[in-house]
């Protein structure tokens, strides 16, 4: 529904600022302002300061301005008409009148409403009498006591196929609308309407304002052909759209900062008994990005747990593939795995509170679990396997509509790409030397440290290139110079596949052309320039030779051109390529040393001299010989 400024300038008159946000947030009055803590962020001196006046909010700490109705919609999770209809009535400002259709509309679900909730007193009287013993029985065995049941809402359905339908017959509601609410199976071809839910523990559904909307029931007849079973599709509820316990987390999740995703009831119940209230769960199916969008309203990285097995595991993939798209700066996922073989309550049950809450504290972003979802999906021992990878790794960052998050998860790519590579050298037996007229062929990642440098020192006009001379963060020098070596001079793709593969090449097009070379060498061993430069233009990698075109044109080292001998090319390329990764080796050094800063462990001090004696071996290679 649209709102007219007159009606929420009305709302906003009646209600200064500091009465909506002193509920939440104890203010202190500082001359015509009102001062207090953020209630965005953790503070000891007080940044957040609101103005009747002015008739907004403005947090110093994080940026967060608005008015009553924002504040509303981030500190308890409402949607914007939510919020609206909320400060409407406690304003007493009448909502705006609505069509004959809108009304005939309103009444219809408000009969629906007082149907679940009179269909919910029903099953809970029903698990309290003589009926509910074999349900009370089963809840007693899985350790839910009676003030867990009551925080739950939940029943019992009897056996009977009619006992439901009696009982709302006898309350006035009408059959047509027990069938419309999925309380009952009926319709043209079923002559005689009956209860959907029989012999079934009960879950009450509730929308984000607590209202029962439908129902999920626990089979207790181990021979029922469904464990469990939700309610259907109905003018109240789509599955799709809300989550199991929103509305009893969202108190819990603002406060904690934190909503967990789970997979069932009782793994919510169970979250619930170990401590964890700010628990919710898909209905059935898989997480949607509407019900994202529902727990980024509730916390910024929402905490999807699954169970440690297979299923777990391909859930937390359909996870990562859904939230993709709709990533934001601040919004994202984090992804936490119980031991295989476990959900929460047998956890719970096993080893107690403390080890549910320890696997929510080990849980990983969105990155890695996209990385491992990958990387363990095959072998990467050949160049071409490894395009493949990073191929595939590209296309699902391709999918986030944001550009900044975008950019970052390519910088992420790189880097995992980049390190993954060097560590499967560092773990691979030097290849023996091949002589012949072609020249001796060098593993430049993997050479004995107390080798002597190259055969020859990088040309002056090599080191002088301000191609060559970038920083790690200005590389695309370096990169165009060595791609536009291998065009003039295929022979050496055919000696450096590996090392072309595992390349670090940041911009966009000039990856694209790398990964195009590998593919036209797996084509095609014999390639010469100009069958090469074929194969590129098939491949539509235009934009990186022209890259290359724009970057070389006037900058260009001899090596790197079709004049250079194959000799004078392979050593060029392999002087520019170890300058390349020593550039990337600076910055690993230093990240490594802000690492051991930050962590002074064991482990952080192990990476840095792992990737000091890295950047020495490179700075050995590449060392002019004193003659």
């Amino acid at each position: 529904m649209r709102f007219d400024n007159a009606f929420l300038d009305e709302i906003r008159a009646r209600l200064p600022v500091s009465q909506v946000v002193s509920r939440r947030v104890p203010l202190k009055r500082q001359g015509r302002e009102y001062k207090g803590l953020s209630p965005f962020k953790t503070e000891k001196t007080p940044s957040f300061t609101v103005n009747d006046q002015k008739a907004f909010y403005h947090c110093f700490a994080t940026g967060e301005h608005g008015d009553i109705f924002k504040f509303l919609m981030q500190t308890e999770g409402l949607s914007f008409p939510e919020a609206v209809e909320q400060l409407a009535g406690e304003a007493g400002v009448p909502m705006p009148v609505v069509t004959p259709e809108q009304r005939q509309q309103q009444d219809d679900r408000g009969r629906l409403y007082e149907l679940m909730a009179a269909s919910q007193e029903f099953f809970r009287n029903q698990l309290a009498g003589t009926a509910g013993r074999d349900a009370a029985r089963y809840l007693d065995g899985r350790e839910l006591d009676s003030e867990i049941q009551t925080h739950f809402g939940l029943g019992y359905a009897p056996r009977d196929r009619n006992a439901l339908k009696s009982h709302l017959n006898k309350l006035g509601f009408r059959e047509r609308d027990a069938i419309s609410a999925g309380m009952l199976i009926g319709g043209e071809d079923i002559a005689v309407s009956y209860d959907r839910f029989r012999h079934r523990i009960m879950f009450p559904i509730t929308d984000m304002k607590g209202r029962v909307i439908a129902f999920g029931g626990r089979a207790l007849d181990p021979d029922a052909p469904a464990k469990y079973l939700n309610s259907p599709e109905t003018p109240l509820f789509h599955k799709g759209h809300i989550l199991y316990n929103a509305a009893g987390a969202r108190q819990a999740a603002y406060e904690s900062e934190q909503i967990v995703v789970v997979e069932g009831y009782m793994d919510v119940i169970a979250m619930a008994r170990a401590g964890v209230p700010q628990a919710v769960a898909p209905l059935g199916t898989a997480l949607t990005e509407a019900q994202i969008a529902i727990l980024w309203r509730m916390a910024p990285e929402p905490i999807l747990c699954f169970d440690g097995d297979a299923a777990g595991q391909k859930a937390a993939h359909r996870g990562v593939e859904t939230a993709l798209p709709g990533l934001k700066p601040g919004l994202s996922l984090r992804f936490a795995f119980m031991p295989s073989g476990q959900d929460p309550d047998d956890l719970l049950k096993l080893e107690g509170p403390a080890a549910v809450k320890s696997v929510l504290a080990q849980s990983k972003p969105l990155a890695e679990v996209l990385w491992d979802k990958e990387w363990t999906a095959g072998e990467w021992t050949t160049p071409e396997r490894r395009a493949s990878l990073e191929a595939t790794l590209r296309k699902h960052v391709a999918t986030i509509q944001d550009e900044g998050v975008r950019n970052h998860y390519n910088r992420d790519i790189s880097d995992r790409l980049f390190h993954a590579w060097r560590t499967m050298r560092t773990q691979k037996a030097p290849r023996p030397e091949r002589g012949g007229g072609g020249g001796t062929r060098r593993n430049t990642f993997n050479r004995d440290p107390s080798a002597p440098p190259f055969r020859t020192p990088p040309t002056s006009s090599l080191l002088q290139s301000t191609l060559v001379r970038g920083a790690a963060d200005q590389a695309i020098g370096r990169e165009a110079l060595l791609l536009h070596a291998l065009i003039n001079h295929p022979d050496l793709v055919d000696d450096y596949t590996d090392e072309i593969a595992e390349l670090a090449v940041h911009n966009t097009a000039l990856r694209d052309l790398r990964d195009g070379i590998l593919q036209a060498h797996a084509a095609n061993k014999a390639l010469d320039t100009a069958m090469l430069r074929g194969h590129l233009t098939r491949l539509g990698c235009d934009q990186g030779c022209a890259v290359i075109a724009r970057m070389t044109g006037h900058k260009s080292d001899r090596f790197a051109e079709p004049e250079a001998s194959l000799d004078e090319a392979r050593e060029g390329w392999l002087h520019t390529l170890a300058l390349h990764t020593g550039k990337h080796l600076e910055f690993d050094v230093h990240r490594a040393g802000e690492d051991l800063l930050n962590e002074l462990s064991e482990e952080a001090f192990a990476r840095l001299k792992d990737v000091q004696n890295q950047r020495a071996t490179v700075e050995g290679q590449t060392r002019v010989r004193d003659d």
